[in-house]
C-alpha cells in the first residue's frame, strides 16, 4: 500500500487536534518516543488525538486487509493496488505504518494520560477512557500479530529501548485487567468531570460516563468470548460474573465510531487513502459476500455496494484480479468509504469508521447465551442483532423481520455449535464494510462462515488462508528481542478452529 502522510484534524472546543501519520520520517514512530512531546499536551488535547489516531487504522489498513481476507472485497481487474494481499503475501513493511500509529501515538497518548491523570484525580474520567481505550488498542495489535510488545512497551524513558514480546495469552490477562482497572475509574458523581466536545467517539456527548462503561463492559465481553474454544472455563465464569454484578452491554442506537467531515484531512481514512491514489478503485465486491446476501434476498446489498455498470449487484471470485478489465462488478457502497467515485465522494468522505457497534453487542450476547454462558434468548438476540444492523443502515424492523424468517435465516433450532454458526454468520455480512477486520478475526476464532473460498491468485499453497499480519519490517530491524517473522498462515493463540 502507498506510504504517504496524512493529517486528520477535528474542531473541538473552539480548538483544533492534528493527528499526523508520516511514512517518509525514518524515527516519526519509534514505539518508545513520540516527538510530538504528549507530555506537554493536557487530557483533553490527548484523547481525540488517540481516538484519531485509533480509527484511523481501524478504517484504512485493518479495513483493508480484513476487507480482501474477511471476503467482503476483492482486488479490481481494471487496477493493481491490492494484488499483494489477494496473493496472501503482503510485504512486512505494509504494517509499518499501522503498528507505529497504534504505538506510538495512539498508546502514547493513552500512557501519558493516565500519567498525568495520577496527578490530577479529578480527571479520573479521562483516565477511565484511556484505559478502556488501551485495551481496544492492545487486543487489536494481538488478535492481528499474535504475541506483540505489552509489558515493556511505551518505557523507553526507562531504558527500556527493546521492549520484549509477551505471549498473547498473558496479553489477555492484561487487557482484562487494564478493562477492570478503567471501569473501577468511572466516576459516575454528576458534578465529575468527564469529557466533552474533544470526546471523538461521543459517548460523553450526554455529559455522563454511562456510555463508556458499556463501551467497557461490551469490550470485555468480546475479550471472553475471543477465548471461548481455548479457555471456555475462564470465559464461563468470567460472564457469569459479569452478569451477577449487573453489567450492561451497547444496545440499539448505540455505536462507538467517529463521523467524519467532507474536507481536507478530515475524511474517512479509507476515502483519504483512495484520494491519495487519484482516486483509483482498487476495491470491488466479492462474490462470496454478494452471493450471499443475493441469495439471501437481502436489501442491504444495496448500502453495502454499490451495483455494477448494468445495475446489477454481482461479484467476482476472491483474488480474481486477472479477470479483463470492465468486467462487471459491484463496487464497496459510500457508506463503507470505499466508493472511490467522483459521484459517491460526498458520502463516502463522511463515512463513519466503527470500533464497536450495538448489532456486534447483541450478537456477542447471543453467541454466548446460546453457549450457556449468559442469561437470556439466542434466538431473540439473533434476530434482534439482525434487526439492529437493518435499522442502521436505513431499513426497518420490518425488513429485518421478513429477512430472517426465511428459512435460510431462520434461528436453528439445534445443537449450540449450528446456532453459533448461525450467530457469526450473520454478524460477518453484518460487518460487511464497516467492521472489516473485527469479521476477519471472528472468522479466524470460528471458523465461520464455512463457505469461504481460497484466492484463485495464491501463492502460498492449496489449503492456506491467512491467519496473521506480518510483523513489521521496523521491528524485524531494530528491535533486538524480536522473536522471528512468522508465517502468514501461522495461527494466532486463540485461533484452534
Amino acid at each position: 500500500m502507498k506510504n504517504n502522510k496524512f493529517i486528520i484534524q477535528f474542531l473541538i472546543a473552539g480548538g483544533l487536534v492534528i493527528s499526523t501519520f508520516t511514512a517518509c520520517q525514518k524515527d516519526y514512530f519509534d514505539i518508545n518516543q513520540n516527538p510530538n512531546s504528549p507530555a506537554d499536551a493536557t487530557v483533553v488535547d490527548l484523547l481525540p488525538s488517540a481516538e484519531a489516531a485509533i480509527a484511523h487504522v481501524v478504517g484504512n489498513n485493518f479495513q483493508i486487509f480484513g476487507g480482501i481476507w474477511g471476503q467482503h472485497w476483492t482486488q479490481s481487474p481494471s487496477s493493481s493496488q491490492y494484488k499483494t494481499i489477494e496473493q496472501y503475501s503482503p510485504a512486512a513493511n505494509d504494517f509499518d505504518r499501522p503498528w507505529k500509529a497504534l504505538y506510538a501515538d495512539a498508546l502514547e497518548d493513552l500512557v501519558t494520560i493516565n500519567s498525568k491523570v495520577a496527578l490530577q484525580p479529578q480527571n479520573a474520567n479521562y483516565g477511565a477512557c484511556a484505559k478502556i481505550l488501551e485495551a481496544y488498542t492492545f487486543q487489536l495489535l494481538t488478535d492481528n500479530f499474535g504475541d506483540v510488545p505489552f509489558s515493556e512497551a511505551l518505557q523507553g524513558n526507562n531504558g527500556l529501548l527493546y521492549p520484549k514480546y509477551d505471549s498473547q495469552r498473558d496479553i489477555y490477562i492484561g487487557i482484562i485487567k487494564l478493562l477492570n482497572d478503567g471501569l473501577a475509574m468511572i466516576n459516575d458523581d454528576p458534578t465529575a468531570i468527564v469529557p466533552g466536545q474533544e470526546d471523538l467517539l461521543k459517548l460523553t456527548a450526554g455529559g455522563d460516563m454511562s456510555l463508556w462503561r458499556k463501551f467497557g463492559n461490551t469490550l470485555k465481553l468480546r475479550v471472553f468470548l475471543r477465548l471461548s474454544y481455548v479457555n471456555p472455563t475462564m470465559a464461563q465464569d468470567s460472564l457469569a460474573a459479569m452478569e451477577t454484578n449487573g453489567d450492561t452491554y451497547l444496545g440499539a442506537g448505540e455505536e462507538v465510531k467517529i463521523d467524519y467531515l467532507n474536507s481536507g484531512g478530515n475524511t474517512n481514512p479509507l476515502f483519504a487513502e483512495m484520494s491519495g491514489l487519484n482516486k483509483t478503485q482498487n476495491l470491488v465486491g466479492s462474490a462470496t459476500a454478494l452471493n450471499f446476501l443475493n441469495d439471501n434476498n437481502d436489501p442491504r446489498v444495496d448500502a453495502f455496494y454499490s451495483p455494477a455498470a448494468n445495475g446489477s449487484q454481482v461479484g467476482i471470485p476472491q483474488g480474481a484480479y486477472t479477470l479483463p478489465a470492465g468486467t462487471l462488478v459491484s463496487i464497496p457502497g459510500s457508506i463503507t468509504g470505499g466508493n472511490a467515485s467522483t459521484a459517491a465522494s460526498a458520502a463516502s468522505a463522511v463515512a463513519p469508521v466503527k470500533l464497536m457497534t450495538g448489532y456486534e453487542s447483541l450478537f456477542l450476547q447471543a453467541e454466548a447465551a446460546a453457549r450457556g454462558w449468559l442469561s437470556g434468548n439466542a434466538q431473540s438476540l439473533y434476530e434482534d442483532g439482525i434487526t439492529e444492523n437493518f435499522v442502521s443502515y436505513g431499513f426497518t424492523s420490518a425488513d429485518a423481520a421478513t429477512y430472517f424468517a426465511q428459512d435460510s435465516i431462520l434461528f436453528p433450532a439445534g445443537t449450540p455449535e449450528q446456532n453459533i454458526r448461525a450467530i457469526i454468520t450473520q454478524k460477518w455480512i453484518a460487518m460487511c464494510g464497516n467492521q472489516c477486520d473485527e469479521a476477519w478475526i471472528e472468522w479466524r476464532r470460528t471458523g465461520y462462515p464455512d463457505f469461504f473460498s481460497e484466492s484463485v491468485n495464491s501463492i502460498i499453497g492449496a489449503g492456506h488462508y491467512p491467519e496473521r499480519f506480518f510483523y513489521p519490517t521496523s521491528e524485524v530491524t531494530r528491535n533486538n528481542h524480536f522473536p522471528g517473522q512468522k508465517l502468514i498462515y501461522e495461527k494466532v493463540w486463540w485461533d484452534v478452529n
